[in-house]
């Protein structure tokens, strides 16, 4: 095995700073030459290309178009199939999920009067239709399934889809399905990668077309958003899993390595470098490494040792605190821990991150699990200009206005001014004297 990158900031050229930066979907190209003629075929094909792309591209051997859809009979025998300490610890999380989510609930409307008798104010109703997309290529995830269906249903819109992709035998992962039923969602398909954004942009005999699709995914999934984003509305860049670890040095670099190897192994995709100033933290977490995967499964061991020993993962020294702070912003991650018996001292200075994670005990597996705040987090520096999936995401916002008769001369006067100014005749008729005689009986 290679060895764990371990990078000192201090010296890097521009272009070496620029190269850490760099996430696996950086550079979307060759995806969208793979990706092109799956969405063409979805959207000729319907049912039958989705079935196909099943069993060529999921090994879902014996899926057929009728098969779609997952039905009540598989919903059942999942639970039946699942121990019950698991469905109890779903049912925890939901709680938990729910509870935080119903804090960003919006009020219906709310008008404020901006002069005496004219009001203004914002409007959220629910968008009439969203896809959930839950990935499994490297592993099953019913946390994603609740982080999206739990606050979709919050939100109260009306047709909620789960696309994910389907399992060797032709059927949804069992948590998966159970965390479905439990967040409110009763609509599953055997669907993933960009088959399943193409068909919930397009529609197929089974599936109805979607107004927007959340949710994290490969590079294929991002590809195919991007490739269809004026048929659908993407949601929130949310590609392969990235983090950031940073230890100021007053907690043990084997907890920081300990917790580094979270994200890494999602697979050989992700990126997850270590952030500290101190020479110990590096020594103790290149101690660390050995014995941590030592307690991993193969497969798991691998993806996370690709990660650390490839161009986007291991250790960055950093000179200095501020030096360190500007990496951390610069990197903008999806998750970050703050790693520190002061952790707070440093939160003021590190503004550039989606989930931000403080202390040690409170690792991305506790937060993105069953804490309560979204795992859905934009990536590629998203959190730059976007924050985690919320009720927010299932929503949207129209400007309602209310202008009295008691309000209209002050307010038409100088809407008029401003129409007369910019040339716009009809808006300054509209405003002006020609409208009195239709007030008159107002």
């Amino acid at each position: 095995m290679a060895q764990v990158n371990v990078v000192r900031l201090e010296g890097l050229t521009e272009a070496g700073r620029q190269a850490l930066l760099q996430r696996s979907e950086a550079d979307l190209s060759a995806f969208f030459d793979k990706v092109r003629p799956i969405i063409e075929a979805v959207r000729s094909e319907g049912d039958v290309a989705l079935a196909r792309f099943g069993r060529e591209l999921d090994g879902a051997t014996g899926l057929q178009p009728d098969a779609i859809k997952v039905t009540e009979a598989e919903f059942d025998a999942a639970f039946e199939s699942l121990e019950p300490a698991l469905i109890d610890t779903i049912r925890y999380a939901i709680g938990n999920i729910r509870n935080f989510h119903e804090e960003q609930l919006p009020p219906a409307m709310n008008l404020k009067e901006i002069r005496p008798g004219a009001f203004a104010g914002d409007r959220f109703t629910p968008i009439r239709s969203v896809a959930l997309y839950v990935p499994r290529g490297k592993g099953s995830f019913p946390s994603v399934t609740m982080m999206t269906a739990v606050p979709a249903v919050l939100a109260g819109v009306p047709e909620l889809a789960i696309f994910t992709p389907p399992t060797p035998e032709a059927t949804v992962d069992a948590a998966t399905l159970v965390a479905a039923r439990l967040a409110g969602v009763s609509t599953v398909y055997k669907a993933g990668g960009a088959q399943a954004v193409a068909a919930a942009a397009y529609g197929t005999e089974t599936v109805r077309a979607a107004t927007k699709i959340v949710g994290p995914g490969s590079p294929f999934v991002v590809a195919a958003k991007r490739l269809l984003s004026d048929r659908i509305n993407p949601g929130l860049p949310a590609g392969p899993s990235e983090c950031i670890i940073f230890d100021d040095g007053t907690v043990h670099g084997g907890l920081a390595a300990l917790d580094l190897l979270i994200e890494a192994e999602h697979g050989p995709d992700s990126s997850a470098w270590l952030v500290t100033t101190s020479e110990k933290v590096v020594a103790q977490a290149l101690e660390a490494l050995p014995h941590h995967w030592a307690m991993m499964p193969e497969l798991r061991r691998g993806f996370s040792q690709a990660v650390l020993t490839g161009r986007a993962g291991g250790i960055v020294l950093a000179p200095s605190l501020s030096e360190a702070y500007d990496f951390i912003n610069d990197y903008a991650p999806e998750h970050l821990e703050i790693l520190s018996t002061r952790p707070f001292e440093h939160l003021g200075e590190l503004t550039e991150a989606a989930e931000i994670l403080l202390g040690p005990h409170t690792p991305v597996t506790v937060a993105n699990f069953c804490l309560g705040p979204n795992n859905v987090l934009p990536t590629s520096a998203g959190a730059r200009s976007h924050g985690p999936l919320s009720v927010m995401d299932f929503m949207k916002r129209s400007s309602v206005g209310y202008v009295t008769a008691k309000a209209w001369p002050e307010l038409s006067a100088h809407a008029g001014h401003l129409a007369t100014y910019e040339g716009f005749s009809a808006h300054a008729n509209a405003a002006g004297p020609m409208r009195s005689p239709y007030l008159s009986d107002q």
